[in-house]
């Protein structure tokens, strides 16, 4: 497939590198680039293990393209935010992990791409903000669903009524990324996670992507029946058989603090 000037797919080996270069605009998400992001996803080649997301230039992502916005109806405004459900659902329940890359502005509709990501790594330029309250308008990309998940609707909340801003400390302690590393730093480490969750027997992975979430919002007897079928089948695999093996057989590290 081709690809739009504001988006860069880079693989290697088997780590797929997809770059937000809409710089200019603090990488700000237009509609084609939405529809782009859906097509990589669903187009990635078989052998991608990985992704990472990054955003060329200062910023990771500075949300929704207002120059975009338009004066919807109804129908048209529900049909427009399921067009981002449906890119940002491959995103998160796609064929690979995600490890997303953050600095500089993570807001709005950047902050609800992150969120789709698997991990996210911060570097200590990023700060996070969600302007919609202050614009007259609501969250339209998943971020209702998933952003509570990260830090609690509380803080969402206070966040959308308040315009408050988290810097990339603070951001990390309320949870909004699991890594925080230096400025700059953040697509290497990214490539380096990425890289390490390549190596996972593929339907561990795929486990930790679609089932995990889902059991988190079973009922807790529902949520256990998923687990064992669940565990059933990724130890059922050769690739699970073998590791399993090694391990037994002294060919495997084992676990350690370092």
């Amino acid at each position: 497939m081709t690809y739009p000037a504001d988006l860069q797919l880079e693989i290697r080996d088997d780590i797929a590198i997809i770059r937000l270069t809409r710089a200019t605009k603090r990488n700000a998400l237009s509609d084609a680039l939405i529809l782009a992001l859906r097509d990589t996803f669903q187009n990635l080649p078989s052998t991608v293990r990985a992704a990472v997301i990054d955003g060329d230039g200062p910023h990771f992502c500075a949300g929704l393209d207002l120059a975009e916005l338009k004066e919807r109806d109804a129908g048209q405004g529900l049909h427009h935010s399921r067009l981002w459900h449906a890119a940002l659902d491959l995103v998160q329940y796609g064929p690979v992990p995600v490890i997303a890359a953050l600095h500089g502005a993570v807001v709005g509709g950047g902050l609800e791409l992150a969120s789709a990501c698997h991990i996210r790594v911060a570097d200590t330029t990023t700060f996070y903000a969600l302007p919609e309250g202050s614009r007259g308008i609501f969250v339209g990309g998943g971020g209702s669903v998933r952003i509570p998940k990260l830090i609690g609707a509380a803080r969402m909340t206070d966040m959308m009524m308040t315009g408050r801003v988290y810097n990339a400390e603070d951001g990390e302690r309320a949870g909004f990324a699991q890594y925080l590393v230096a400025e700059g730093r953040a697509q290497e480490k990214a490539i380096e996670l990425a890289t390490r969750v390549a190596t996972n027997a593929p339907l561990t992975n795929y486990a930790l992507m679609h089932a995990l979430p889902r059991i988190a919002e079973q009922p807790a007897d529902h949520g256990f029946f998923t687990e064992a079928l669940m565990a059933g089948i990724a130890q059922s695999a050769p690739e699970a058989k073998e590791r399993v093996r090694d391990f037994l057989e002294g060919r495997a590290n084992k676990v350690s603090k370092e």
